[in-house]
């Protein structure tokens, strides 16, 4: 198989940042990524830029940090309760999902894709839960918040 040395000019999921030197198929380089502008032959006269593009890389992802941790703090502000229908003693009909606290924090003026909400499984319980959030690889933020009754729950000695 012939295999290609580039030079990336832009970041590839699961190969590599702006920069980065990677042998790659001839075929993904001459179909996928040479048409794209994606990455460029490596040459001499490119290993010059090489430089350039990690500095680049280095500015944009100092900024997204810190992006991440203003979003972070703002997170850390935020407090709400998850309203959810229930039956008389307290049992959750149906559960809350990554997609209901995305939605919930997106009227809050934060917008969140749902893969970057750690939820390991739907919650079932009423009270207060947490979940982490991965704002960047190197944020990550416990979020809290509460889920509620919409109804008065009955307790048994009530009757």
């Amino acid at each position: 198989m012939a295999i290609s040395e580039l030079l990336l000019l832009k970041p590839v999921e699961g190969l590599g940042n702006e920069g980065d030197q990677v042998k790659v198929k001839a075929g993904f380089a001459r179909n996928f990524l040479l048409p794209r502008k994606i990455a460029v032959p490596l040459t001499r006269a490119n290993r010059r830029q090489i430089e350039s593009l990690q500095s680049a890389r280095e500015e944009r992802l100092t900024k997204q940090k810190s992006e991440a941790q203003e979003l972070a703090d703002k997170l850390q502000q935020i407090h709400f309760a998850i309203a959810v229908k229930t039956g008389p003693e307290g049992k959750l009909f149906g559960s809350v999902t990554a997609a209901d606290i995305q939605e919930r924090l997106a009227e809050n003026g934060i917008v969140l894709d749902r893969k970057q909400l750690s939820l390991s499984a739907p919650i079932k319980t009423l009270g207060q839960q947490t979940i982490g959030i991965r704002l960047h690889p190197e944020v990550l933020v416990d979020f809290e918040f509460e889920v509620v009754s919409e109804n008065p729950i009955k307790k048994d000695d009530e009757s």
